[in-house]
C-alpha cells in the first residue's frame, strides 16, 4: 500500500464519515459527498474498498476517499464523463481519480457539473467506468 493511501475499517458511510479526523480533508470530502448526494434522490451511499461507495440503480458512480494529503473522488473513466476536459480544468486529474488538495477551493471549479454530467449518463444507461 503505497504512503498516501489510508484505509477505513467501517460497515458504514455514517462510520466512515466518524472515523475522520475533523480537518481540511472532512470539509473537502464532506462538500463533494453533498455534492454526489444532492443529484438524485435514487443515489444510494455505502462502503465498498473501505471508501464511501455512490450507486444509482445499482451501478457504481462514485468512490470518495480521505488520503493523507488529498480527498480522491473516483470516477472510472473522466475521458467517458468529461471527453473536452472542459468540466475538470485546474484540477488535479489521474486515470479514474480526481485529487482534491488542501488549497483547492471546491466551490471555484466546475466539480459539481462533472457529477451532475456523470449522474446523466448513468441514468442514459452509458458505461462511464474504466
Amino acid at each position: 500500500m503505497e504512503k498516501s493511501q489510508m484505509q477505513y475499517d467501517v460497515s458504514s458511510p455514517l462510520e466512515y464519515m466518524e472515523s475522520l479526523d475533523i480537518d481540511w480533508r472532512k470539509d473537502k470530502l464532506q462538500e463533494l459527498r453533498q455534492m454526489i448526494l444532492q443529484q438524485d434522490s435514487a443515489i444510494q451511499e455505502t462502503i465498498s474498498y473501505k471508501m464511501l461507495c455512490f450507486t444509482l440503480n445499482e451501478s457504481v458512480l462514485f468512490h470518495l476517499n480521505a488520503q493523507k494529503g488529498y480527498v480522491s473522488l473516483y470516477c472510472g473513466d473522466t475521458n467517458k464523463i468529461d471527453p473536452e476536459g472542459e468540466l475538470l480544468k485546474g484540477l488535479s486529474v489521474g486515470k479514474g481519480c480526481i485529487r482534491f488538495t488542501k488549497t483547492k477551493d471546491i466551490s471555484t471549479t466546475r466539480i459539481n457539473e462533472f457529477i451532475k454530467q456523470a449522474v446523466i449518463l448513468l441514468k442514459e444507461g452509458k458505461d462511464i467506468g474504466c
